[in-house]
């Protein structure tokens, strides 16, 4: 089976979620058990378990790629002029939130660095990062 971390490295967010389609459409087309008691059996054309180990891999790959992606397009806002406000706005959040998320992910990141030496943010640049988020109360 491949893990999370594997894939990560293997695959980008587009080709993860072709593959996530595809064996969603797979299983989706599965042939229903026809009574309660065969539930627990696996129904005609289910997918592998390695297959559904495969997908729920998948599924956690897309969700971290999809989530680094927020947090760059959230710079993205902030260097375009966006304040918190209108970030917190864009994702259904309230500005305190939407701060708070990104200013993890600068931790998380500033880790990652620290962990592996190359990935990540560096020293430098997560104090670039931060002083950009500046605050949610910042106007801009």
């Amino acid at each position: 089976m491949v893990s999370p971390d594997e894939l990560d490295t293997q695959v980008t967010l587009r080709t993860a979620v072709a593959r996530y389609e595809q064996l969603r459409a797979l299983d989706s087309l599965a042939e229903a058990p026809l009574e309660v008691d065969e539930a627990l059996a696996a129904p005609s054309g289910a997918l592998s378990q390695g297959q559904a180990l495969e997908l729920l891999a998948l599924s956690e790959v897309i969700f971290r790629k999809a989530a680094y992606g927020r947090q760059l397009t959230v710079r993205a806002a902030r260097r375009a002029g966006a304040s918190w406000s209108a970030i917190g706005q864009a994702l259904g959040t309230t500005k305190q939130a939407a701060w708070e998320a990104h200013t993890r992910w600068i931790d998380d990141q500033s880790e990652q660095h620290e962990d592996t030496g190359h990935a990540g943010l560096s020293e430098l640049e997560v104090a670039r990062a931060r002083r950009f988020a500046g605050r949610p109360e910042d106007r801009s």
